[in-house]
């Protein structure tokens, strides 16, 4: 079993957050690292929308909160590399996505390539984009879940390395998988960033490696809250 458990034998890994909007997941990030969960230190949110609840988040525990709005800029790429060089200024050793709802640059991306994460609320490589909890609910599933993987140019398609599943219901709508859902995302991450803060998981080509040895398929969130290889 893979614990989420801080240690005294690993450095403090600066993280910096993006969100678009009410920012619980950078919420529950926050939370675990003011807890001493994990052996982070979450320097900024940064966001693309001036009016985003998670830059008040922010605020409220001392981190910076910094927005940029594309409409100052000429293009994606040129607002890009303008929010990145926010971040750059902070010298962070993750990017963590956190309900960011915007594409990057796919050169941007690169420069910044294994130290991007995503949470996504779908079981990838199923439903990238938008409106995942109604597609999974037409397309018959009965299962539903949420995954964390590393950034790529492609649309959610960087290579997934952790998992949250969960029945879907009888009655189940949009929303009460949404629901159902956040708190399990909450563990996800905190959980992700646990094990990439401590140098066990790493981007490796197209793939991810636990402890230097490749993973055949994501790891996936137990009740405890842990991250276990499954199968």
């Amino acid at each position: 079993m893979l614990n989420a458990c801080t240690s005294p034998d690993f450095a403090v890994f600066d993280v910096v957050v993006l969100a678009s909007g009410r920012g619980s997941n950078f919420a529950a990030l926050l939370g675990a690292q003011q807890r001493g969960e994990l052996p982070i230190r979450i320097h900024a949110l940064l966001s693309d929308k001036f009016a985003a609840p998670a830059l008040d988040i922010a605020r409220a525990a001392g981190i910076a909160a910094i927005a940029v709005t594309p409409r100052d800029f000429p293009d994606r790429a040129a607002f890009d590399r303008a929010l990145f060089a926010q971040a750059a200024l902070l010298q962070p050793d993750l990017i963590v996505l956190a309900g960011y709802m915007r594409m990057i640059d796919a050169a941007v991306v690169q420069a910044w390539a294994g130290k991007i994460i995503n949470i996504h609320p779908s079981l990838l490589p199923k439903y990238p984009g938008l409106r995942t909890h109604q597609r999974a609910l037409d397309a018959g599933d009965a299962v539903h879940g949420a995954s964390v993987h590393f950034v790529t140019a492609q649309l959610d398609g960087g290579p997934v390395f952790a998992q949250a599943r969960m029945p879907i219901l009888a009655g189940d709508t949009a929303d009460t998988l949404a629901a159902r859902l956040l708190p399990l995302e909450h563990r996800l991450l905190a959980a992700s960033v646990g094990l990439i803060a401590r140098g066990r998981i790493a981007r490796d080509g197209d793939g991810v490696t636990l402890d230097g040895v490749r993973l055949d398929a994501p790891l996936q969130l137990q009740d405890d809250a842990t991250l276990r290889a499954v199968g």
